[in-house]
């Protein structure tokens, strides 16, 4: 029996088979590097071959085309073609009958009608040829070496596509805004394990999701307990409490001709979002039956502390008090002054407008279009009038603008009437299509100053895209952040990104999204320094 070597006790059963699956996984990578090294010239073989046969095939349908430019048929052209092979592939000084028949036919294609065509059926056999041979050599070449050797830094995020905008002469350039991705993120699990447990307890959970880059999404998950009241650092493993803290302490402040060198330096800017981390909850924390019907992306969720609960005739009942929403602090951490929300599916217009009616909210910002390539929120208005579960909403008043509509609602519940005003913003990048940033700051300033015009009874301004994190996140991050540096002068959008990612997870979505929000703030700096005259 196997000793160990400390104690002189018997191995473990664990060990052995754990050192067996070890050698098996050994051979595993072994025969995988084997099979690496054939499989690349053998693609490269078969690739050469199928270019091969795409040049033969283009050249005898151009061959074919040409007799038909000389006034043969379609079927006698392709006889003429297939004698044409046949004196080609026989042997020298035989048919010799054949031989002046079809000199006598290459003579007729050398006409200036046919030599247009002649010349285009050679350049098509070059360009192919050429692409196959430029395609092989890829295949053989070795593969490019990651530039971060960390795995979470496995690619740097693609330049955002929007350019840096200047002013001059008391004018400013158009600059565009980024190319949004598909808000769905996808994780790859690592798992994680209680130490100094009670081995029959021990459980597993996961933690500390990361991302998948490709997508230009970095997230890093982190779990809360859905109505937990505990405190951040409560029940958290290392991991997640370093992460915390860093979200609870990061700050980095800006004066700002710092904010001008800053919002053109985009390897620092890409370095300092991929450090925060996004705090996303784990989607296995939400398991309550019907509550996936609820969520337009099953990955994106609420985080507890912070999330907006429905009040319902049974409290117990989880379901009727859920809604995919979070409140959002403000400047200086002014509590509830937004809440950012997923776009309305069908399954839940009727939540959404009980959460309107009971936050008193008197402002709605949709920063999405209903279609996307798919769909990215369900209308949720009405075109005349509509009532859900006792609400009454009706369309007074739609106000249309270049980059945005402004309709005005008049709301109903009980006997009580209030006001809503929901800024529709059309103008934001359509599936990887720029977009001008100066509508975006118009209707930031316009709704914090409808936002500072309504009743004090008014509720939180509610803000939605698609998930409501990404346009989301910097639509509220603008909005602070603009009374930031027009109160005191300097801008912290690190410490702002890292609040309302406190609030919701993963708000400013992706590198892109918070280079441009240092743009915009550039951009409106320059407008307070350097006022556009009308």
């Amino acid at each position: 029996m196997t000793q160990n070597n400390v104690t002189g006790l018997p191995a473990p059963v664990e060990a052995q088979e754990e050192w067996g699956r070890g050698q098996e996984l050994s051979q595993n990578s072994l025969q995988a590097v084997h099979r690496s090294r054939w499989e690349r010239p053998w693609r490269a073989v078969v690739t050469a071959g199928c270019f091969l046969c795409l040049c033969v095939l283009s050249q005898i349908m151009g061959v074919w085309i040409l007799y038909i430019f000389n006034g043969y048929g379609a079927f006698p052209a392709a006889h003429k073609v297939l004698d044409l092979m046949q004196y080609l592939l026989s042997p020298l000084g035989t048919h010799n009958t054949l031989e002046e028949e079809i000199s006598q036919s290459q003579q007729n294609l050398w006409r200036i009608e046919s030599l247009c065509p002649l010349l285009a059926t050679i350049f098509l056999c070059i360009v192919i040829f050429g692409i196959g041979v430029l395609y092989c050599l890829r295949m053989l070449a070795p593969q490019s070496v990651p530039s971060f050797p960390d795995d979470r830094r496995q690619s740097v995020s693609r330049q955002p596509s929007f350019t840096y905008s200047e002013w001059t002469d008391g004018k400013q350039d158009e600059f565009y805004d980024l190319e949004p991705v598909p808000e769905t993120p996808v994780f790859d699990c690592f798992m994680d394990m209680k130490a100094e447990a009670d081995p029959t307890s021990l459980t597993v959970k996961p933690v500390g999701l990361q991302e998948r880059r490709g997508s230009n999404v970095s997230l890093t998950l982190d779990m809360c307990t859905p109505g937990s009241t505990e405190p951040y650092a409560a029940m958290l493993s290392p991991r997640e409490q370093s992460a915390q803290e860093y979200l609870q302490t990061a700050s980095n402040v800006l004066t700002a001709p710092q904010l001008h060198s800053r919002a053109l330096d985009d390897a620092a800017l890409q370095a300092e979002f991929y450090e925060t981390p996004m705090n996303f909850v784990d989607p296995k924390e939400y398991n309550f039956p019907g509550v996936v019907r609820k969520n337009r992306y099953k990955t994106i969720l609420p985080n507890a502390h912070s999330r907006v609960c429905l009040k319902a005739v049974d409290e117990e009942d989880f379901l009727s008090t859920y809604i995919n929403a979070n409140y959002m602090r403000g400047y200086e951490g002014e509590e509830k002054v937004y809440i950012a929300t997923q776009g309305p599916t069908v399954n839940t217009v009727t939540d959404f407008w009980r959460m309107v009616w009971q936050e008193r909210s008197s402002i709605i910002v949709m920063i999405t279009n209903i279609e996307e390539k798919n769909e990215k929120c369900t209308e949720y208005w009405p075109e005349y009038t509509v009532s859900y579960e006792g609400i009454e909403i009706t369309v007074d008043q739609v106000i249309e603008s270049d980059d945005y509509s402004l309709r005005i609602f008049t709301v109903k519940c009980e006997g009580e009437e209030r006001k809503l005003r929901q800024y529709w913003y059309t103008s934001w990048p359509d599936q990887k299509t720029p977009d001008k940033a100066p509508p975006l700051l118009e209707l930031v300033l316009e709704v914090e100053e409808v936002r500072l015009q309504a009743p004090p009874s008014s509720g939180p301004v509610i803000v939605h895209c698609s998930a409501g994190i990404g346009r989301t996140g910097c639509f509220i991050a603008t909005t602070i952040l603009c009374k930031q540096l027009k109160k005191e002068g300097v801008v912290d959008i690190l410490k702002t990104t890292c609040q309302l990612r406190l609030d919701r997870g993963g708000m400013i979505q992706t590198a892109e999204q918070y280079q441009f929000v240092h743009h915009v703030l550039s951009l409106y700096d320059r407008q307070l320094s350097c006022p556009v005259e009308e």
